[in-house]
């Protein structure tokens, strides 16, 4: 949430002027912009708002004036979000002004919905049934022995209906936008056809038959078109960068010749082109002279250091100023592999977190699902609560489970059939469209798993893989409320943390391996940006040198975005890091790392030293035998716990951290023999 500001009196004393002392409250706090964005005149009024410039804010002060001033019914508004949480974040923000009436707010599908509903009620005609599983829908119209996703096909479709591209016309448009379905051109086009078909032969719609039907009703009946738009007069429409041709045609509709909106967005956030957003709407609606345009342009959350460093991913300006004091300089940490990086966050974060600072003030933000895998396992193993806010994440993706049903069943040789996954896997990711791309990255995550679970039990078979995948989370730490977010850099939008560490900084993540055209390549550009500007107070980015797909070793390159970011970390000078009280911090870590109280370990003897040696020997001999990561095995912290405690049995091993019930079964004893010697 953008800070509150502190009042301007300019603005007070006009306000006071004009409307009066109840009128001026919904003016207090505002900067001179954002006063102009909230008083303009009615019209189109387009609101480019900057990352952290208060454009919730201005969006519901806009509202609740216009209603205040009598300039509208507030019967008459319709206020369009892209997700319920903004609705109701907009309806919370009208509450708090005293607005009596609150207006209607919902995304477009869910008003269309609302719309052809009492529509449908008015003429008498039995609702259709609205499409809840469309990929099941899909997969049933494919053959039997077809090994097409289906999950694919319909992100693919999705994009083309939102684009307006009629099936005549997707191959020569998927071309031009670097889209590469698994499934040809031609044959797309007809699945398509087939798709309509079958869905007015079953009697049910999708949620984009709801924005085409909304419309249809609208041209089709001047009658019923001018009782809409009588019913519905002044708009609002957010995060209009993301808008794609489909709703803008709703939207236009919904107008009629009216030109009674306000528009607010930000054309550096656009980050759903992949998706069939057009970026452009919201810039050619700004660049029309005939239109009221208002920049936004003092930024409330982000240190002035940080705001710097994000404007260098973008390659130009975006006219921001910072509002906060200055802070520390972001870092850029290079580690030798994944495993290395993974761990070095997870010290990172603790370092970061004291008495003052919950976990929940620190995000690890990444570019897709199956990186967070490894960095989770490492905050667990550190006893550092956190939680993904990237939905299921990817072990929870459609495909992964789909994947565990046939490998976790009776009689399924899992170490060929991780061989055979590990075998389809290897694959040229810039071969692949966005939503293959994902499922590949998901499926790469569970082939990790795999390889982790077959390290530890010596007869591995599917019903074991079941029983261990539930094991390993049973014993998670439990977060309160108090948890560091693990996210996707798309998922973190419109969210922001003091603290942010942005991980995988490397090329084929950032941009991703896909990306090849220049609209694709801009759009990964904006989707950093968006990642960086979530961070408040401090910035922390980190890449790997060497990285593990399934059970492949990959030399990395760093991100060629990095480049310009550590020079204009060079540029800023020294770091102006806040005062950080160090014996409460230093007091609160050793009760977060030795919580039983007993005295402290001693620096290591040469006899820890030497058993620490035996420890890392044997663990590359096992990890070597298996095929897997050494980290796989154990951590360096787990067997650097292990010389400094010297357990000598299964009873005390088992309080190392890390040392999980599977792998204390499968490699306590070899262990507990080493310490013996």
């Amino acid at each position: 949430m953008v800070a509150e500001q502190l009042s301007s009196d300019a603005s007070l004393d006009v306000a006071e002027d004009a409307m009066g002392s109840k009128h001026a409250r919904l003016l207090s706090g505002l900067n001179d912009a954002q006063v102009a964005a909230v008083t303009a005149p009615i019209g189109r009024v387009v609101v480019l708002a900057g990352a952290g410039s208060g454009k919730t804010r201005v969006l519901s002060r806009r509202i609740a004036w216009r209603i205040v001033t009598g300039q509208v019914d507030p019967n008459r508004v319709l206020t369009v979000t892209f997700t319920r949480k903004a609705a109701a974040e907009l309806r919370s923000r009208q509450r708090s002004l005293n607005v009596r009436d609150q207006v209607p707010a919902g995304t477009f599908h869910s008003l269309a919905l609302g719309q052809l509903r009492q529509r449908w009620t008015e003429r008498g005609t039995i609702a259709p049934t609205v499409l809840s599983n469309k990929i099941g829908f899909l997969a049933r119209l494919l053959p039997s022995s077809s090994n097409r996703n289906a999950a694919e096909l319909a992100a693919e479709i999705d994009w083309a209906r939102a684009r307006l591209i009629e099936p005549a016309e997707y191959g020569k448009q998927a071309e031009r936008s670097g889209r590469r379905p698994s499934l040809g051109s031609d044959d797309l086009a007809e699945l398509m056809v087939r798709y309509q078909k079958e869905k007015r032969r079953r009697r049910m719609v999708d949620y984009d038959d709801l924005l085409t039907l909304a419309i249809r009703d609208i041209e089709d009946d001047p009658a019923y078109a001018a009782a809409l738009r009588w019913r519905h007069r002044h708009f609002f429409v957010d995060e209009f960068q993301d808008v794609n041709p489909l709703q803008h045609k709703l939207l236009l509709t919904w107008l009629g010749d009216r030109d009674d909106v306000f528009i607010v967005g930000d054309p550096n956030q656009a980050i759903y082109s992949w998706n069939g957003a057009e970026p452009s709407l919201l810039q050619d609606l700004a660049d029309d002279a005939a239109n009221t345009m208002i920049r936004l342009g003092e930024n409330y959350r982000s240190t002035p250091e940080i705001l710097r460093v994000s404007g260098a991913v973008l390659g130009r300006d975006p006219k921001l100023s910072a509002n906060r004091p200055n802070g520390p300089n972001p870092t850029i940490t290079v580690y030798p592999n994944d495993e290395a990086e993974a761990e070095g966050i997870a010290q990172r974060l603790r370092h970061c977190h004291s008495v003052q600072d919950p976990w929940s003030d620190q995000a690890v933000l990444v570019r897709t699902n199956a990186q967070l895998v490894l960095i989770e396992q490492a905050l667990k193993s550190w006893h550092i609560p956190c939680e993904v806010r990237s939905g299921p994440g990817p072990l929870g993706s459609p495909q992964v489970k789909d994947a565990l049903k046939r490998l976790g069943q009776h009689g399924v040789d899992l170490v060929s059939a991780l061989e055979q996954l590990d075998e389809e896997l290897n694959v040229d990711l810039t071969a692949l469209s966005s939503t293959a791309a994902e499922r590949h990255t998901n499926l790469l995550a569970l082939s990790r798993i795999i390889h982790e679970y077959i390290s530890v039990d010596q007869r591995p078979n599917g019903p074991g893989l079941v029983a261990w995948l539930a094991t390993i989370n049973k014993g998670d730490a439990h977060s309160d409320g108090d948890a560091v977010s693990l996210a996707t850099f798309h998922s973190a939008k419109g969210l922001e943390w003091p603290v942010v560490h942005v991980a995988g900084m490397e090329d084929g993540f950032c941009p991703i391996a896909y990306a090849e055209t220049d609209d694709q390549l801009a759009e990964e550009q904006r989707l950093i940006y968006v990642a960086l500007t979530r961070a408040e107070q401090e910035l922390h980015l980190t890449w790997a040198k060497k990285r593990t797909f399934a059970n492949n070793t990959m030399e990395r390159d760093a991100s060629p975005f990095l480049a310009a970011i550590d020079q204009r970390i060079k540029g800023l000078g020294p770091s102006q890091q806040a005062e950080v009280d160090w014996q409460a911090h230093i007091a609160h870590s050793r009760r977060r790392l030795n919580p039983t109280g007993q005295p402290a370990a001693s620096p290591q003897t040469p006899v820890q030293k030497d058993t620490l040696a035996e420890l890392r020997s044997w663990r590359s001999r096992k990890a070597r035998a298996a095929r897997v990561p050494v980290h796989v095995i154990a951590t360096d912290q787990v067997l650097q716990t292990i010389a400094e405690n010297r357990p000598s049995t299964e009873a005390q091993l088992a309080t190392i951290s890390g040392m999980r019930p599977s792998k204390l079964t499968r490699f306590g004893p070899e262990i507990l023999a080493i310490l013996a010697r």
